[in-house]
């Protein structure tokens, strides 16, 4: 037995995907303000603090990276 089916995508104009663009860069530009504040912050911790917590200095970059990208 055969089975076909008609599939019909509707096509996006150009304010929509200008719109999209839009957004997915406002959404990028957050990320970066939010990774370059997360690192700030917790490059101002002395390293007391960051040992209590078990970071070591140069794990900062990456601790902060995962707490704006990988969440």
């Amino acid at each position: 037995m055969a089975h076909a089916s008609t599939y019909i995508t509707a096509q996006q104009g150009a304010a929509d995907r200008l719109a999209a663009a839009a957004a997915s860069l406002l959404e990028r530009f957050n990320k970066a303000r939010s990774y370059r504040k997360t690192l700030n912050e917790l490059s101002e911790l002395p390293d007391s603090m960051l040992a209590d917590l078990g970071l070591h200095r140069s794990m900062l970059r990456r601790v902060a990276y995962q707490a704006v990208y990988e969440n």
